[in-house]
C-alpha cells in the first residue's frame, strides 16, 4: 500500500517539478537532481571555440536552450511513463509514437548532446581516419567535395534545423538535412535515416550574435572546429 502511495505522490508531483525545472533553467540555474534526463556539461570551456563561436553564444546555447529541452523532456515523463525505460538514443528511433512535445524536446536534447561532442578547439580535433577518408572518397569523390555539398545543404535549410553527415545501412555516406529538432535516427516520414556521424546546428540561436543573417560565414568558420576524432569513433562504431 505504501509503495503504491509513494508512486501516486511521485506521479502527481512530476508536472509541478517539471515546471519548476523549466523556471530554474530560464533563470540560468542548474537542473534539479531528480531529473531523469540530464544536461551533459560542455566538454571544453565556453570560450574554447573562439573566435568562430563566442563564449556568450556557447553559454546561452548550452545553459539556456539545451537545458530547456532537457527540462521540457523531463516534464513529459508523467504523461508518457514509458520514457523512463528508454535511453535518449533509443527514444529517437521510436519518436513517432510520442506526442510532439517529446519529439521536439527529445530531439533537441539528443541533437545538442552530439553537437557539443563533434566540436573541439581549433587544432585539437585530429584528422579523418584512413577508413573514413576512403568512405568519403567513395561517396563524394573527395573531402573537399563532401564539405562543399555539406555547406550547400546547411545553407539551403529553410528556417531552423540541422545538416548531417550520416552512414547509411548499406555502409555508404550521405548528406541530409532535417527541420527543427528532428534527426536521421527518427522513425518519421520524409527523413533519410542513418547513423549521424556529425550534425551542424543551423538554428539562428547557434550563430546570430556573431554572424547575424550570414549563415554561410558561420558554416565556413565551423569546419576548423570539427572533432574528427569523435567522427572517426562514430564511423567505426556504425560499421
Amino acid at each position: 500500500m505504501f509503495a503504491g502511495l509513494r508512486m501516486l505522490i511521485r506521479l502527481l508531483l512530476r508536472p509541478v517539478l517539471g515546471c519548476l525545472s523549466l523556471v530554474l533553467v530560464l533563470l540560468g540555474l542548474a537542473a534539479p537532481v531528480w531529473a531523469d534526463f540530464v544536461l551533459p556539461p560542455l566538454p571544453y570551456d565556453p570560450s574554447a571555440l573562439e573566435p568562430a563561436i563566442d563564449a556568450t553564444t556557447m553559454t546561452l546555447h548550452h545553459d539556456r536552450h539545451h537545458a530547456a529541452y532537457v527540462a521540457n523532456l523531463n516534464a513529459q515523463i508523467a504523461a508518457n511513463p514509458e520514457l523512463k525505460s528508454l535511453s535518449l538514443e533509443a527514444l529517437q528511433g521510436q519518436i513517432a509514437r510520442f506526442p510532439a512535445a517529446v519529439r521536439n524536446n527529445g530531439g533537441g536534447h539528443w541533437n545538442h548532446s552530439q553537437f557539443w561532442s563533434v566540436m573541439a578547439p581549433a587544432g585539437q580535433g585530429g584528422e579523418p581516419s584512413e577508413e573514413l577518408l576512403a568512405a568519403i572518397s567513395s561517396s563524394f569523390g573527395s573531402l573537399e567535395a563532401l564539405q562543399s555539398q555539406f555547406n550547400q545543404s546547411a545553407s539551403a535549410r529553410f528556417g531552423s534545423g540541422w545538416a548531417w553527415l550520416i552512414r547509411k545501412p548499406d555502409g555508404s555516406l550521405a548528406i541530409t538535412s532535417t527541420a527543427n529538432q528532428d534527426n536521421p535516427l527518427m522513425d518519421l516520414p520524409g527523413i533519410e535515416r542513418g547513423t549521424p556521424l556529425l550534425g551542424l546546428d543551423v538554428w539562428e540561436h547557434a550563430y546570430y550574435l556573431n554572424y547575424q543573417n550570414r549563415r554561410p560565414d558561420y558554416i565556413a568558420a565551423w569546419w576548423p572546429l570539427l572533432n574528427w576524432n569523435e567522427v572517426n569513433r562514430r564511423f567505426a562504431a556504425a560499421a
